[in-house]
């Protein structure tokens, strides 16, 4: 596990592209190709707090954990993000999987078929797997050799399984939750050259509306430095925070932490 940890972190080198897709090509008054495809391998060092209801119709229970908590306890992850441009249209791809365990967490003790007290407090071990697929079009209004802005609209979808271990008073019982949803999400992403091989970015996105989640946002910023024609590094900040409460499913959790990774030009 750490084995698969230090392996991506020296793949990318403490650089990171945007999770969700950016244009980090050469200033466009040296590039104006009309279609550029990009691939980028990213590690997103994210910690988590919220809540989340591993039991249908039943209490939520918090969780927080650091980014050192996650990979104590990680088992795989994985990142990636595409990014497709065909003159002023643009196409944003990005999936993200990861799966840990020993996670702890604490608070009111949901209904057991055990006689336990309510409200007895409990213990629990939490194994979580998430995948979480975003595809967004859209389009450049803005497309000038120092600043670009795109309009971006589409569909992020989730997909959660976590199995609890409970214990109290001497008791425990194992208990297995998976759902999933999907969310329509609109968003901006700003691209500003500066000095050289140097430049900025910036994507923020918000969406849910009660159709998946009650709501959902994501806010990503790197500095970005081109290292070729073909390869860019970039470093930044990440959040995604996520508000779901449907049929008794919980999971209203934020993620943020800095993020690192490699974009091959294609």
């Amino acid at each position: 596990m750490k084995l698969w940890f230090l392996a991506v972190l020296t793949l990318c080198a403490g650089c990171v592209q945007a999770a969700d897709g950016s244009d980090t090509a050469p200033p466009e008054s040296t590039n104006r190709a009309h279609e550029a495809l990009q691939l980028t391998p990213y590690l997103w060092m994210a910690g988590l707090d919220g809540r989340i209801s591993p039991f249908r119709q039943a209490p939520s229970i918090g969780v927080e954990k650091s980014f050192s908590d996650v990979m104590d306890g990680l088992e795989f992850g994985g990142f990636v993000n595409l990014w497709l441009r065909r003159d002023r249209f643009v196409l944003s791809g990005d999936l993200m999987y990861v799966s840990t365990s020993d996670g702890h967490a604490s608070g009111p003790l949901p209904p057991l078929p055990v006689p336990v007290p309510p409200g007895t407090e409990v213990e629990g071990r939490v194994d979580s797997r998430q995948l979480t697929a975003t595809l967004q079009a859209g389009y450049r209004f803005v497309d000038t050799p120092d600043f670009t802005l795109d309009a971006l609209a589409g569909l992020r979808a989730w997909r959660l399984s976590n199995d609890v271990t409970v214990s109290a008073l001497g008791m425990s019982r194992s208990y297995g939750e998976r759902f999933d949803w999907i969310d329509p999400v609109v968003g901006l992403r700003a691209f500003r050259r500066l000095s050289g091989d140097w430049s900025l970015q910036a994507l923020v996105d918000a969406g849910g509306l009660g159709v998946g989640a009650d709501s959902t946002w994501s806010a990503l910023a790197t500095v970005n430095y081109v290292t070729s024609d073909r390869f860019s590094l970039s470093a930044g900040y990440k959040v995604l925070d996520v508000d779901y409460d449907h049929g008794g499913h919980v999971y209203d959790v934020r993620l943020k932490g800095p993020a690192f990774g490699l974009t091959w030009r294609f």
